[in-house]
């Protein structure tokens, strides 16, 4: 098992997002999520998962982050990108972490985020000029998770499956990231990736976070050697649906991975985060995965 990670084969983790429970009374007042960010982290530790998140719960991964960066006004880049004036998100994360002992930080990748707002000024001729210049903001934000204790430090970039981003550019900017930090990483990215499974395989992070739920055809895509040493997040149940797997479904799903990757090189997780479901789905989706992981676990 990896060094960096808890001690446990097939440890259980989150993509990041939760459903937004928000909560009423006094404190409410102060910070109207402070009780949907308690709940978020609570019901991943009554779930049974090993490495949570704060649940993400402060807005969409696009507004979360450009709504507190410099040179972003709305959805528009109006100036140049200059890096917060203080963290974005290690206070939830410090709150998820007097909870837990293990906690993922979370960061919208700088080409997702490029992607999600518009140019309107000519400081930046493209995308890929504007992910440069996130990808070193956000290098800031990376070291408040990092000082914060995260056991891992994770980008999210579904724009990579997409076909839109420039991969070598992707690269070089989810490295301005890495290479800012010395814990463990993570980079996520949901949908097919049958177009893209050479560039992203690339990419220098620790572990590579894919879905293979909704997305079975992954699986045949790439083995154990093409991660050279790197883990896999291994996304085992389907965000998109309400619909709760049932445990020997999970199981399966499991086992397949194991087959293919084998067990120490595994951390199991949805295949994206859970924002938009309901929280009882959200909840026993990963209370079964939980279970799931350590029925295949105790079989090893």
């Amino acid at each position: 098992m990896k060094a960096y990670f808890i001690n446990k084969v097939l440890a259980t983790t989150v993509v990041g997002s939760y459903p937004v429970v928000k909560g009423s009374g006094l404190k409410t007042l102060f910070d109207p999520l402070k009780s949907a960010v308690e709940t978020a982290v609570s019901d991943q530790i009554n779930a049974g998962i090993d490495i949570i998140s704060d649940g993400q719960v402060r807005g969409d991964m696009i507004q979360a982050f450009s709504g507190k960066l410099p040179g972003v006004k709305g959805q528009d880049v109006v100036g140049k990108i200059q890096p917060a004036s203080g963290a974005i998100t290690a206070a939830d994360t410090k709150y998820a972490r007097s909870k837990s002992p293990y906690v993922k930080g979370i960061i919208t990748g700088p080409s997702s985020l490029a992607h999600g707002l518009h140019i309107s000024t000519p400081m930046y001729r493209n995308k890929e000029e504007l992910a440069l210049d996130l990808a070193a903001a956000l290098a800031v934000e990376a070291r408040y998770l990092e000082a914060a204790g995260v056991t891992l430090l994770q980008i999210d970039e579904p724009i990579f499956s997409t076909g839109v981003a420039d991969l070598a550019v992707g690269k070089q900017a989810v490295e301005i990231i890495t290479g800012a930090v010395t814990c463990p990483t993570c980079m996520h990215v949901c949908g097919g990736l049958g177009n893209v499974i050479d560039d992203v395989l690339k990419i220098n992070v620790n572990v590579l976070d894919f879905e293979f739920s909704k997305n079975p055809d992954n699986l045949a895509l790439f083995g154990a050697k093409d991660l050279a040493g790197r883990m896999i997040g291994f996304g085992c149940i389907d965000s998109t649906s309400e619909s709760v797997e049932t445990v020997p479904e999970i199981k399966k799903r499991i086992e397949k991975g194991v087959e293919v990757f084998g067990a120490k090189t595994m951390l199991v997780d949805p295949d994206c985060g859970m924002r938009m479901r309901s929280r009882e789905a959200a909840f026993w989706k990963l209370r079964n995965m939980a279970e799931a992981a350590k029925e295949v676990r105790l079989a090893l």
